[in-house]
């Protein structure tokens, strides 16, 4: 065990949400107040150096704290961040599930000094984590600042950026006789029905067993799906019937219907109830698996999981509006830091969080979107959206007064679009393997729980 960190494997499993989520109906406040110390007014190497702080910071990078993780650990970071700080120790706590776990500890508040920020209402961030800076300072220091913002204030710096594509094996393709990156939902099912005829390797690995990876199918709704970066938080909560069939292989209907058209085919795994999320990394690497639905996070891990990373590509969703594809790009998890911690602990997150940002490397060793606003070094993950012309969209944040809107809609109807919502899209899989429901029938479904929400919620529809 590295003596830089302090490793603790949480595995409690939550079996209700509801007690936990009560943490965003309660009446937040904002804190409008400066910190103690400012993100913005921090020199890395030169404020504090002699500071000495003990700070504890929840992850979902479990992997990270494993030595035997193929990319580079939490503890080689904490050796380099230590040699600027060297009284600055960071004890890091690994949380198995995560996104239900973090919302009980946030709400127990005996969680550290800092942690990824889970979902909850935007209105309740200035009650547990500390102001940044307002979102116009932190627009000159970083990426994605408006993501966990409220009232003007940001909380959360992303760990890294993401942008949504799809994961493939080159190899496998020129196998299959793929000769260019499919652009069209039609193009993209025809390329794994060639896989299946002309390889042994499955066309479209699911992870349907892992559960959580199902989560992933959400993340293209906004720009990936409509080219537009007010879609997922201005126009999804008061669109009629989202998930209606457009007619022109866009949106949601069209996202998803990948996943129940490939499933019917028989493209994809011989078995989806055992799936295997490790395993898949060197099946997808030794050229066993064509193609995986996935955030551009996953390039690295799949890279680094057998001898060819240089079969590994990643490519933009196979959706095209009007002759041009887009990517929808967003942050990953943000540290927030904890707004009670001590005098001493804030300013050495702050300082800590900072240097992840600007100094670590960290975005680029995952395959991400650098988050420092001056940084635009892009690993190898993007480079195929740069030859195909793919332009990412950012989502521009709800109005005000309408940035808790989303997560109103999404519990009401259970839906939990980006919101660890797995098990709607398990259902897909399901339904399609066993051919108890028709794909419109369930985007029916889906509309209805989503009107029924805006009604509940009293959310105007256009």
């Amino acid at each position: 065990m590295k003596k830089l960190s302090k490793i603790v494997l949480a595995v409690t499993m939550i079996a209700s949400l509801a007690t936990v989520m009560g943490c965003s109906k309660k009446e937040g406040t904002t804190n409008k107040s400066s910190s103690a110390v400012k993100y913005t007014d921090i020199e890395l190497g030169k404020t504090d150096t002699d500071l000495t702080a003990t700070i504890k910071m929840l992850t979902h990078r479990t992997d990270m704290l494993n030595d035997e993780y193929s990319g580079k650990t939490f503890a080689a970071y904490l050796a380099e961040f230590n040699k600027l700080y060297p009284n600055i120790t960071v004890e890091i706590e690994g949380i198995t599930d995560y996104a239900s776990v973090a919302l009980l500890r946030l709400q127990g508040g005996d969680w550290g000094d800092i942690m990824m920020i889970p979902a909850l209402d935007k209105k309740d961030l200035g009650t547990y984590f500390l102001p940044f800076g307002t979102v116009e300072e932190m627009d000159s220091q970083i990426k994605f600042a408006s993501q966990w913002a409220y009232d003007g204030i940001c909380y959360g710096v992303p760990t890294t950026g993401n942008a949504q594509g799809v994961l493939y094996n080159k190899k496998v393709f020129e196998k299959a006789g793929i000769t260019s990156i499919p652009k069209t939902t039609a193009e993209f099912i025809s390329a794994l029905e060639a896989i299946k005829e002309k390889t042994d390797a499955i066309p479209l690995y699911t992870n349907y067993a892992a559960g959580w990876t199902m989560g992933a199918w959400d993340a293209y709704l906004g720009g990936s799906a409509t080219g537009s970066a007010d879609y997922r938080n201005n126009t999804l909560i008061h669109e009629k019937n989202p998930f209606r069939n457009y007619g022109d292989d866009t949106h949601a209907y069209a996202v998803y219907k990948v996943l129940y058209d490939a499933t019917a085919k028989d493209l994809i795994e011989d078995d989806y109830t055992t799936t295997d999320w490790e395993g898949c990394k060197g099946m997808i690497n030794r050229g066993e698996i064509g193609t995986m639905v996935l955030g551009s996070w996953a390039f690295t891990q799949m890279q680094g999981a057998g001898p060819n990373p240089d079969d590994i590509g990643y490519m933009s969703f196979p959706i095209t509006i009007n002759g041009k594809q887009y990517a929808s790009a967003g942050p990953d998890y943000n540290f927030g830091i904890n707004a009670n911690a001590s005098d001493d602990n804030k300013k050495a997150a702050m300082i800590f969080v900072k240097w992840m940002t600007e100094k670590s490397g960290f975005a680029y060793n995952e395959g991400g979107i650098p988050i420092s606003a001056n940084d635009n070094n892009y690993p190898a993950a993007y480079a195929a959206f740069a030859e195909n012309n793919v332009e990412f969209v950012a989502d521009n944040p709800a109005l005000a007064g309408e940035e808790d809107y989303l997560n109103l809609l999404n519990a009401e109807s259970e839906l939990n679009i980006n919101n660890g919502g797995n098990l709607k899209v398990q259902e897909i899989i399901e339904h399609a393997d066993r051919g108890t429901k028709t794909f419109d029938e369930i985007m029916n479904d889906w509309n209805a729980a989503w009107t029924r929400a805006q009604e509940s919620e009293g959310i105007s529809t256009n």
